[in-house]
């Protein structure tokens, strides 16, 4: 009874969970040990837009030769299925990292969505995937200081991870009551521009796309998050991972994969993200990391081996975002205290250092350099 309701408390205000422990989750990587990842089509990007409390993404990442790195994105959240808010963001950062960067955030109205659900519509604002299924075009006027006009197109195919990409939670996993889902392009290029008061920006470059469901509380269902997008001449390494709190057992679901022009070459759930070394941050007490380590692991359509890693310096961080920044500071600790939740994003983009892909594909062994956007999230404890 009582943690009935807790749950109920939990749910409506969003304080902590009872401990249901491992049991009440299952991880896309049980499913993923049969079959590692599947190549998806347009149907399977079509927008949940649940009308339970959900938050849904759709997220484009840009690394431009023009050495500008930037992302855009779109969020979909409602609160209980009794508040329903869309938000179009975008972050730009500089060759020069004295320039600040540039960070629009936007509240949407008259939200719709295509009738095959695939594409997105707001005032001055639209996400639309191409018929074909291979591109996205992404504009939004919302804000006159980053005017967003851009196109991604994929290279490699989709994937999830498993056969639908869906962790599950819940005390009854045939009637889940939440879940997680994924779905990837790895490997894209993109075009377009981004005007600013300065003028345009130029994007043409790599991209990597995510669109990301969290079907409950966000800090409910992860605790942290590890994110990796490696971008090089001939290969793509994506890794996203999350360590849900201690009410589902503090579990790491990892979903993964090395891509080249084309092919997808290792996908699934062996992959894993370790901070190798950290520094405590004075202002929250989180460790951010200061050097980090990626590895894959897996298996080639062919039957090959597939193991690669990335361990690299991350240099100074290029944001630190506060994640309740825009919450009054006496609700921040009503629910820092009720919910135990402090997030904190770090983002890093190595400049000075160049990282390096180690791939060994049976006994092919390659070392690329590339690009690294990467991304550690701190939520709540995992003790």
């Amino acid at each position: 009874m009582f943690n009935w309701a807790k749950q109920t408390l939990a749910n409506v205000v969003g304080t902590e969970e009872p401990i249901y422990g491992p049991s009440a989750i299952r991880s896309i990587a049980e499913d993923a040990k049969t079959t590692p990842y599947t190549e998806i089509n347009r149907n399977d990007l079509k927008w949940e837009a649940m009308d339970s409390t959900c938050v849904e993404t759709q997220v484009f990442y840009f690394m431009a030769e023009s050495g500008h790195v930037a992302f855009v994105q779109v969020i979909y959240s409602n609160v209980a299925g009794i508040r329903t808010t869309c938000q179009f963001n975008s972050k730009t950062f500089y060759p020069d990292p004295s320039k600040p960067h540039l960070w629009s955030s936007t509240p949407l109205s008259h939200i719709e969505f295509s009738e095959d659900k695939n594409s997105f519509y707001a005032t001055d604002c639209a996400v639309e995937l191409s018929e074909d299924g291979t591109s996205y075009t992404i504009k939004s006027m919302n804000d006159p200081q980053a005017i967003v006009n851009l196109k991604v197109t994929k290279t490699a195919p989709g994937f999830v991870a498993g056969k639908d990409g869906k962790t599950l939670v819940g005390t009854d996993l045939s009637n889940p009551w939440g879940s997680m889902r994924h779905a990837f392009w790895p490997r894209c290029t993109a075009e377009g521009s981004i005007m600013t008061k300065d003028g345009p920006i130029d994007f043409k470059g790599k991209s990597m796309f995510v669109h990301a469901l969290q079907g409950m509380k966000p800090h409910h269902l992860a605790a942290r998050w590890n994110f990796a997008n490696f971008q090089g001449p001939t290969y793509s390494a994506t890794l996203m991972e999350f360590t849900t709190p201690p009410s589902y057992g503090t579990t790491v679901v990892d979903v993964g994969s090395i891509v080249k022009e084309g092919e997808i070459i290792t996908a699934g759930c062996t992959c894993s993200a370790k901070h190798l070394k950290t520094k405590q941050d004075t202002e929250n007490e989180w460790p951010e990391p200061t050097d980090i380590r990626y590895d894959w692991s897996g298996t080639t359509k062919d039957g090959k081996t597939v193991e690669a890693v990335i361990e690299t310096p991350l240099e100074d961080k290029i944001d630190r975002i506060d994640v309740m920044a825009e919450v009054p500071g006496f609700v921040k600790k009503i629910v820092a205290g009720a919910a135990g939740t402090k997030p904190y994003i770090y983002q890093f983009y190595p400049r000075n250092i160049p990282v390096e892909l180690k791939l060994k594909i049976g006994d092919q062994e390659i070392t690329e350099k590339g690009q690294l956007f990467c991304e550690a999230t701190f939520i709540s404890a995992t003790e």
